[in-house]
């Protein structure tokens, strides 16, 4: 039903003086948490790492994340494209951001990030630190559509912040770093474990009644398959990049998208992107950098055919030869890597 022209105004005006929650409040209804403790699938908690991250930055940069004044216009958060229900990625191609604007890649998920062998962020690498991926999308006119100084002036004439910027950082000073930093300790606390293929590792193998899938499904990955010339670890991803011909066009000999040739400069990688961690997976589609593969079945086709040819295509690639059943069962590994511990949802209040 429409409210009426006076109606608005003194819905506004109430509004507008509703009395902001309190310190005592916001700290009850975002409070500091424990870091993660170890999960089946990880040799170390988050807690134990030697740069672990900083609980109250955390609990700082939880806000922050799914904050839609940070962007230009109110209407989009971190959380907008890398949603927690998605595996900190998102159902779609590609991201929208402010305006309805449409970006050119997938929003690529940063889970297990704290693990990873190298620091590089987005498709492309060209963030050296989770704190300077933070600030990328910010200042990206596509997607929040703010400067580093807008967002730093937004969010410090909102009086509640200040109290847990001092709590996080010994002042209340609102700066880029601030924010870069509290956002990437919180995404540093996004992990995924304890995985039905973790929990069958656990059992030596044992208990599940799919015992012979699960075997065939690891069997293949670290052998045949050849999955871990790129998806190692306990995150299942070396953190690299790699062609494998995706958004190659053989009619023009070019890609749509350079990948990292584009940040590098360098020939042999061009059309070469980051390898995403496996973990998860199963909620990450649609697949590849532009969102081009709808499920994974497709994707191990992709991979079976030895990728699409062309003049950079890494040397890793190969055809694999794999049965219908050796794809089925490639399929349902990769999906039994579905975890569990990085689930959030929203913030109740936020600072006002």
């Amino acid at each position: 039903m429409r409210l009426s022209a006076l109606a608005l105004t003194l819905f506004l005006a109430a509004s507008a003086h509703a009395a902001a929650p309190t310190e005592a409040e916001l700290d009850a209804a975002n409070p500091v948490k424990p870091l993660p403790g170890k999960l089946a699938g990880h040799d170390q908690g988050v807690d134990q790492l030697p740069n672990k991250p900083d609980p109250e930055k955390v609990r700082l940069g939880r806000w922050l994340y799914f904050d839609k004044r940070m962007s230009g216009d109110n209407t989009v958060a971190c959380a907008t494209c890398h949603e927690p229900a998605s595996g900190f990625s998102q159902k779609t191609p590609v991201s929208t951001g402010i305006k309805g604007q449409k970006g050119a890649r997938k929003a690529p998920s940063f889970l297990n990030a704290v693990y990873a062998f190298f620091p590089e962020q987005f498709w492309d690498g060209r963030a050296k630190s989770l704190e300077e991926q933070a600030k990328g999308p910010i200042a990206n006119p596509i997607e929040m559509g703010n400067t580093h100084d807008g967002c730093c002036s937004t969010i410090g004439q909102i009086k509640g912040y200040a109290p847990f910027f001092k709590k996080a950082f010994g002042d209340d000073k609102v700066s880029i770093d601030h924010i870069a930093a509290a956002i990437a300790d919180y995404e540093r606390t996004r992990i995924s474990g304890n995985s039905p293929y973790d929990k069958w590792k656990a059992a030596h193998g044992k208990g599940s009644a799919d015992d012979a899938l699960m075997k065939l499904g690891e069997d293949l990955f670290f052998n045949k398959a050849k999955c871990t010339a790129c998806h190692v670890g306990n995150a299942f991803t070396d953190s690299r990049f790699h062609n494998i011909g995706i958004g190659f066009d053989p009619k023009t000999g070019k890609f749509a998208d350079e990948g990292r040739g584009k940040i590098t400069g360098k020939a042999d990688e061009i059309g070469a992107f980051k390898t995403p961690g496996l973990r998860d997976v199963a909620l990450h589609a649609p697949y590849m950098h532009d969102g081009s593969m709808a499920t994974l079945e497709e994707v191990v086709d992709h991979y079976d055919k030895g990728g699409t040819p062309n003049p950079h295509l890494d040397q890793k690639m190969e055809k694999l030869n794999l049965t219908a059943d050796e794809k089925k069962a490639l399929v349902e590994f990769m999906k039994s890597l579905t975890g569990e511990g990085y689930m959030d949802e929203e913030p109740k209040i936020f600072p006002q």
